[in-house]
């Protein structure tokens, strides 16, 4: 059984900067990658999930629409589950929408994500997200405050840091 706990966090302005940045980067790869997918397929290709991040592993250092005003790879600041889950979660969104399809439901495609208009989040997997008492250790970031305690033992499963209004939450799940 798979239970998620959200819990409050306390971040510094730094972690809060981060934090922002982290959901800024899942955005743009998934439009980046929902753009592809929508080229790949408009030109009768079957685009997949697996085959867009290797494509995009393969430029997401050189291309220079994903380089700083230095000419250096922003992306290497940021933790690689930010640039790695969007594809994951686009495989989803597609997968879903031909299954409705299919089924003859009222099927909706993935859209592009805009700032303000979607939700800000990414995601930490297991390996890389711990609680430790009252803080949750993340990577690039490193402890932040927690303002209660997880409600329930078991191996963590991944994280979601979410915004809501101006406060950061991670979902939890075990």
């Amino acid at each position: 059984m798979l239970l998620a706990h959200r819990i409050r966090l306390d971040p510094t302005a730094g972690q809060v900067d981060y934090f922002g940045r982290a959901c800024g980067t899942a955005r743009r790869v998934w439009n980046w990658a929902l753009d592809q997918w929508n080229r790949q397929y408009a030109a009768g290709q079957r685009p997949n999930a697996h085959a867009l991040k290797r494509q995009f592993n393969a430029i997401k250092y050189l291309d220079p629409n994903w380089l700083d005003a230095d000419g250096q790879p922003w992306l290497k600041t940021m933790h690689r589950d930010s640039h790695a889950q969007p594809f994951a979660n686009l495989g989803k969104a597609w997968a879903k929408f031909f299954k409705d399809v299919r089924e003859g439901k009222q099927a909706h495609a993935p859209q592009f994500k805009k700032k303000g208009k979607c939700r800000d989040s990414f995601y930490v997997a297991n390996d890389k997200f711990r609680l430790d008492g009252l803080c949750a250790v993340l990577p690039k970031v490193g402890r932040v405050a927690l303002r209660e305690t997880l409600r329930f033992d078991g191996k963590i499963m991944g994280a979601s840091v979410r915004r809501e209004a101006d406060r950061w939450r991670p979902t939890v799940s075990r």
